[in-house]
């Protein structure tokens, strides 16, 4: 018995004791290769020895001072280094404990903005279908997961949908990429024009989809659709980059890659490779401009926030992604994971697309190739592929749902940005026969 309560409390889950690069190992002395990061998270691996002296240092200076008394050097340092490293105007940095805060900050300072700025008549958020943006009940109100959302409906904001950028399923097969991008940019611009066009206060999107739907990156020169859609109604927008962001996809930024620039991106994960709990939310000047020349006070904040140790966990992350030239890497072994990946499962029939950026991939999974018919959903196979990895020393990010909130299976795979050639064969050595068993008798 446990006094812990656990997500699945049904469940009796190996005790985790230590870990050492991209492995994590059990009570019992077996390794795990830790190839999806937990969640996005890992991405120095473990026991980073910098990462742990940074903290310790700071620790041994000062744990933590609440930020409506003091600022602190790590957090002023951090805050630095974040906004010379995003391109744009993006020069402010909140930092908060996780994504989901990080994704609460950014729909109040959007909301707050337009207060300021004498618009308090713009209201309403749009994200996309099949998206994740967070449990908390603001976060998850935006979200498009229908499974998380569900029971909570009762009491989340009112947000609006429209459908994500995922040419697997929904690009039309006589559609060029242009068509298929101006299609969903023509939907978002229906979707304001029906609310109100002053009445919407930004679009939020994952740069690269997530958990839901699983690396599903954008297609063509969307973002740049999308901006002008935001730009000529004068809606913000919003990029949560929580699990694709701090260097996932090869880039700092993932936004960088489309040659966009948002008004808010939403950051964590990765920005403390899971050594500390730490997430942020950046700006622009003209978002930040209007809170200070305005009331002053920007009508948010949890305990807490900036809080030094954690800055200086991550700021010892950054240093070694940059110092390490790891971005380099991840794009490299991402090329590799991929092509092994589409190598390996040519001729699987229940593989349907391999997907992603840099070190982050999906895998979807389907009960016929050709036609793309989803699994039978009572089957569970994203959770037999959980098991099956295991067993076999593998740890992997699979979900269901991945369509619609109900059918459909993928894999996420996330390894730490140090992974060597070697290892990613590894992954990919112990991910087919997991594929094979999970979607046996399919």
């Amino acid at each position: 018995m446990t006094q812990l309560f656990h997500r699945y409390p049904r469940q009796q889950l190996p005790i985790a004791v230590g870990g050492t690069g991209i492995e994590l190992i059990d009570q019992n002395g077996k390794r795990y290769i830790d190839a999806c990061s937990g969640a996005a998270v890992s991405c120095l691996g473990h026991g980073h020895s910098a990462v742990i002296r940074a903290i310790k240092q700071q620790a041994d200076q000062l744990a933590y001072a609440h930020t409506s008394f003091f600022t602190n050097q790590p957090a002023e340092q951090l805050a630095s280094t974040l906004a010379a490293s995003a391109p744009g105007s993006l020069n402010h940095v909140y930092f908060v404990s996780g994504g989901s805060e990080a994704v609460e900050a950014g729909l109040k300072l959007a909301r707050q903005y337009f207060v300021e700025i004498g618009q308090p008549q713009r209201q309403y958020f749009i994200a996309r279908r099949q998206s994740y943006h967070g449990n908390t009940l603001g976060a998850l109100a935006i979200g498009g997961n229908v499974w998380r959302r569900e029971p909570f409906v009762p009491l989340l904001i009112e947000a609006h949908h429209v459908s994500p950028c995922y040419a697997y399923r929904e690009q039309l097969a006589a559609e060029t990429d242009q068509q298929y991008v101006q299609r969903l940019a023509d939907e978002l611009e229906q979707k304001i024009l029906s609310l109100g066009s002053d009445k919407v206060a930004a679009f939020v999107a994952e740069t690269v989809v997530g958990a839901t739907i699983g690396a599903a990156p954008p297609v063509g020169d969307y973002f740049k659709k999308i901006r002008a859609v935001c730009d000529k109604y004068g809606v913000l927008l919003i990029l949560d980059e929580v699990m694709c962001g701090m260097g996932r996809t090869g880039y700092l930024f993932a936004y960088e890659q489309d040659q966009v620039e948002p008004d808010i991106v939403l950051i964590a994960k990765g920005l403390g490779a899971g050594y500390q709990p730490i997430g942020a939310m950046l700006c622009t000047d003209q978002l930040y401009d209007a809170i200070v020349e305005g009331s002053g006070f920007f009508q948010h904040g949890h305990t807490y926030i900036g809080h030094a140790t954690a800055c200086a966990a991550s700021l010892a992350v950054l240093h070694t992604i940059k110092e390490q030239d790891l971005l380099s890497n991840v794009i490299q072994r991402g090329k590799q994971l991929r092509s092994r990946l589409r190598d390996a499962l040519a001729n699987h029939p229940h593989v349907g697309d391999i997907r992603g950026r840099g070190l982050f991939v999906g895998i979807e999974l389907v009960a016929d190739r050709l036609s793309k018919t989803p699994i039978d959903r009572a089957r569970r196979t994203h959770s037999k592929v959980k098991s099956e990895a295991m067993l076999r020393g593998l740890l992997v990010y699979p979900m269901g749902g991945t369509i619609d909130g109900q059918h459909g299976d993928h894999i996420l795979l996330a390894p730490p940005f140090i992974c060597s050639a070697a290892e990613i064969d590894e992954i990919v050595n112990r991910l087919v026969p997991t594929i094979d068993a999970a979607t046996k008798h399919t």
